[in-house]
């Protein structure tokens, strides 16, 4: 306990010489303590008692702004997000090398892994059949893979009140994420709720997505009268033990996550230049009319005046929601540009995919993002993408990860009402003429299936 004192007094000079006002130093403490007391002295635990980020009052711009570039500096003019991200670098450099002093291990320069092993995010938003596509890697059996481990951040702590919100909440999710990845799940205790006891959760977020967790030795004996909210769907298992998690995810030869927070793919170069990790980023796209016609149906309660407008002539959508909307799709579409200029940092390690192509061609998709990934697809799952992708039409939840994928992906241009199309062909029209969406100029050509609104792309990914 003397060292991480000494370290915490030494934390709080080096923060003086940072030109921030309260409510940067705070989100720094922030992260530092995530990423740093914890590997020194497990006491993590503390940190979501720290982190206060509701009290940051200051609005620097809204969380799906379309500009993702920019922050707020200390006397109020613009600072470039690179800028502040780089303070972030240089103030962990610091601290790493004070911990050398005290003679600790430096925390951001671990050993490598003795073999090679790949750490592969799926990057998407939500309803663009990222559960799907997720399974591909799921079913691998030498992948780790987790389900929306992220949901737990979004859920334990509020972003919408914090000045740099955009900001703020891309480096928690990305520095969560990098601990994930490393195999690190003891972090997410500190996010699930109500908290673990003894490293024994019942409340891991759809647990059941991700076979990792729910095969042996991860599955450990049911226990009776016990009430499990997620749990695992094929056999029946006690509470997660997220020790017995993390060593199954050091024993598995890869890593994969499905992630639907991560906006800003900009945010992730820290995770791609750590030398602990081989990075391989898929990012998913799909069609904006089709996202916005699966919304309506999954979170049907959001969209009612959506659908008033549309279907009775109620009161306009209201200005907010049409400028959210424009946000998303500036996310993605900036995203996708940053990954396509293939930065030196990107090179190799970004794909970007369609779910439109992996719906038509679903095994050879399947093989193209597994040799992108570098890793060898088994003939397990190539039996998976066979039964699963031409399943019945009573199979087609919302929810569900069966598909009859030729005939489903274009069933969303025969429900969503015209004047909707006509709205986000209107804000997301840079978006989808960037991937290859075509516009419908009348309803006629909306619902008409032979004209195509697929323009015939090749090799989008990156090698």
């Amino acid at each position: 306990m003397d060292r991480v004192q000494n370290l915490l007094m030494d934390l709080r000079d080096v923060l003086r010489t940072i030109r921030m006002k309260a409510k940067y130093a705070l989100l720094l403490v922030f992260v530092v303590v995530l990423v740093i007391i914890e590997k020194e002295n497990k006491i993590i635990s503390k940190v979501s008692d720290k982190l206060n980020l509701k009290q940051m009052q200051q609005n620097i711009f809204e969380v799906n702004s379309t500009d993702s570039n920019i922050a707020y500096s200390e006397n109020g003019s613009l600072l470039s997000l690179s800028e502040l991200d780089s303070a972030f670098s240089q103030f962990r450099k610091q601290l790493a090398n004070v911990t050398l002093q005290f003679g600790g291990r430096n925390p951001f320069v671990a050993e490598l892994p003795k073999t090679p092993r790949r750490h592969i995010l799926l990057m998407a938003t939500t309803r663009t059949g990222s559960s799907f596509v997720g399974e591909f890697f799921n079913q691998q059996g030498n992948i780790f893979y987790l389900f929306e481990p992220l949901w737990h951040i979004e859920r334990t702590v509020s972003f919408e009140s914090i000045g740099a919100n955009a900001v703020g909440s891309a480096i928690v999710y990305r520095d969560v994420l990098q601990q994930l990845l490393l195999c690190d799940l003891y972090i997410l205790e500190n996010f699930i709720s109500p908290i673990p006891e003894n490293h024994l959760t019942r409340f891991m977020f759809r647990r059941g997505s991700s076979k990792s967790l729910c095969e042996d030795p991860v599955c450990t004996p049911f226990l009776k009268k016990v009430f499990e909210k997620y749990h695992c769907k094929n056999r029946r298992c006690g509470p997660l033990n997220m020790t017995l998690a993390m060593e199954a995810c050091l024993n598995k030869e890869h890593i994969a996550v499905k992630a639907v927070r991560i906006r800003q793919l900009e945010f992730l170069r820290t995770l791609v230049e750590d030398p602990r990790l081989d990075m391989r980023i898929i990012q998913l796209v799909r069609d904006p009319r089709a996202v916005l016609a699966s919304r309506m149906v999954a979170f049907s309660g959001k969209y009612e005046s959506w659908k008033k407008w549309a279907l009775e002539g109620a009161a306009p959508i209201h200005e907010d929601e049409v400028q959210k909307l424009r946000g998303n799709c500036e996310n993605i579409r900036l995203s996708a540009e940053l990954g396509l200029r293939q930065p030196e940092w990107l090179r190799g390690r970004y794909m970007l995919i369609r779910y439109e192509d992996i719906a038509r061609f679903p095994l050879q998709k399947a093989k193209e993002m597994y040799k992108f990934a570098g890793i060898t697809l088994t003939p397990q799952v190539e039996e998976w993408i066979t039964k699963n992708t031409q399943a019945s039409q009573d199979s087609n939840g919302i929810y569900s990860t069966q598909k009859n994928s030729s005939e489903q992906f274009e069933k969303w241009r025969f429900s969503i009402p015209f004047k909707l199309a006509q709205v986000v062909q209107d804000v997301c029209e840079p978006a989808m003429k960037l991937f290859g969406y075509k516009l419908a100029g009348d309803i006629e050509t909306l619902t008409n299936r032979s004209i195509s609104l697929l323009e015939e792309r090749v090799n989008f990914w990156v090698t």
